[in-house]
């Protein structure tokens, strides 16, 4: 049903049903941080959707139905926001980009950070996708021929930074062919955790007590922080010596630097760093957990591998990766592959909103200041829409029975990047990464073996982007 005031709902946040909670701390202290999708995926089980849990005074509200969750991502801004924790704690650490800032600093950065990720500035960056996906063939075809196993995680990181890097900063790190472990992720794999510990922690500890408890952090910080600030120099330093990109800029970070700088814009230093952070975490963590749990779900359904390999094979004509964009946009089966593992194996499983004024949600009232979380992965195993939906079966989105109605009412029940207008801006370049990165892999390797120690299901954990813990892959090259 649609939207309405909260004064005809027939339940209030509080009348819910959920977990007991403790005196003082409600429910904080029973939550399990890094396994926090599970644990509300498991409540949703237990006590039905939606129900509640509080942390303190802080009023939660847990809701997994697509239609309910498709409304309250369409309604953001204005109804929902992000939480004004996530939004303090990350300009404290430097991290207030477009994915964390409310009201007029999220207007003011949107349309910049959008123009840096359209289709067109895809299609001008695309040879560079190509080089890098080259490079990551190359290292796994040595990895191939030592027998070596791969640390499958570390590697995708490494190729979706360089990929982010090059198109949002024209810097061309190489993470791939530089020997060492230090690169821009291993810092962020510090900070990160660190961040989401600190959204939902039940109690805030003092800023002397959190300076000593982090002062290894603090060392990561600064290291990111003057990452971001040499790109931000080398930007300005192009743009002085080419004043015309001022107006058409090639990648994110001079569209920024350019706006920053233009009269009246209302934008700041802190502005240009933030989402130069911000793209950082958002364009590589996600795709690379994407493509680890692709190449997983692959491994273990050998009849999916090789019809997604058979396609690759027809399109390549033997060519050892994607040329032209021509050939990615024919590899349907890949793409499907790719579906398919974002509905079982979302890498944001849940998303959090915090109520702007008092409204309703489905039909429960739900005040100002209250937060109302996402659940997003139950839609996806909604067997009234998808048939035996704990199978990885990717021709379910294609065939005579994929019909453009039925796969757009698939897509609302999965929304792997969101809906709405803070729908995920770098989900054009996500896909190419994705589809590019897969096709390489089938045209040249066979999946050995992909697994976590111990072999079996990896664990899930969460920390801002759901990821798989410790996936190892062994390759054979082909031919």
């Amino acid at each position: 049903m649609e939207a309405t005031t909260a004064t005809h709902a027939a339940r209030t946040a509080e009348s819910l049903p959920g977990p007991r909670p403790w005196p003082v701390v409600g429910n904080g202290l029973q939550l399990r941080l890094d396994r926090l999708h599970l644990q509300l995926e498991g409540w949703a089980r237990e006590y039905g959707a939606p129900f509640t849990f509080n942390i303190r005074s802080r009023r939660f509200v847990v809701v997994d139905s697509p239609e309910v969750i498709g409304q309250v991502l369409r309604r953001r801004p204005e109804q929902f926001r992000r939480s004004e924790r996530l939004e303090s704690v990350s300009r404290e650490m430097g991290f207030l980009g477009l994915f964390a800032a409310n009201g007029d600093t999220w207007r003011r950065q949107r349309p910049m950070v959008l123009a840096g990720l359209d289709p067109a500035h895809i299609r001008e960056f695309f040879p560079a996708l190509v080089a890098v996906t080259d490079r990551l063939r190359r290292r796994w075809l040595r990895a191939a021929q030592a027998g070596e196993t791969i640390d499958l995680q570390a590697d995708l990181m490494r190729f979706t930074v360089d990929v982010t890097t090059g198109l949002a900063f024209g810097e061309d790190l190489n993470t791939l062919e530089t020997p060492g472990d230090d690169t821009i992720q291993r810092h962020l794999n510090v900070v990160m955790p660190a961040l989401f510990k600190r959204i939902l922690s039940p109690v805030d500890p003092p800023a002397w007590l959190r300076r000593l408890r982090e002062r290894e952090l603090q060392a990561h910080i600064h290291e990111l922080r003057q990452a971001v600030q040499g790109f931000i120099a080398k930007t300005r330093k192009v743009l002085a010596g080419q004043p015309a990109l001022r107006d058409r800029p090639q990648n994110l970070i001079q569209a920024l630097v350019a706006g920053r700088d233009r009269e009246g814009s209302g934008l700041t230093d802190e502005d240009v760093a933030g989402n130069v952070l911000t793209m950082l975490l958002a364009g590589e963590d996600t795709t690379a957990n994407t493509l680890a749990w692709m190449f997983w779900h692959l491994h273990r359904n050998p009849a999916a591998a090789a019809a997604a390999r058979a396609e690759v094979d027809a399109v390549l004509q033997g060519a050892a990766g994607v040329q032209d964009l021509a050939q990615l946009g024919r590899l349907d089966l890949v793409e499907a592959c790719a579906n398919e593992t974002m509905r079982l194996k979302p890498v944001a499983p849940f998303i959090m909103n915090q109520v702007v004024e008092d409204t309703q949600v489905g039909d429960v009232a739900v005040r100002k200041g209250q937060f109302v979380i996402c659940l997003m992965r139950p839609g996806g195993l909604d067997a009234a829409t998808f048939a035996q939906p704990e199978a990885y079966d990717p021709m379910r989105w294609l065939g005579e029975g994929a019909s453009a109605h039925a796969m757009a009412s698939a897509k609302r029940h999965t929304m792997p990047f969101g809906a709405g207008p803070r729908m995920c801006p770098g989900r054009y370049l996500a896909l190419a990464e994705i589809k590019l990165a897969a096709a390489m892999l089938l045209a040249n390797f066979e999946l050995v073996d992909v697994s976590p120690p111990g072999g079996g299901e990896p664990r899930e954990t969460v920390s801002i982007v759901m990821s798989p813990v410790g996936l190892r892959m062994k390759l054979r090259a082909r031919g």
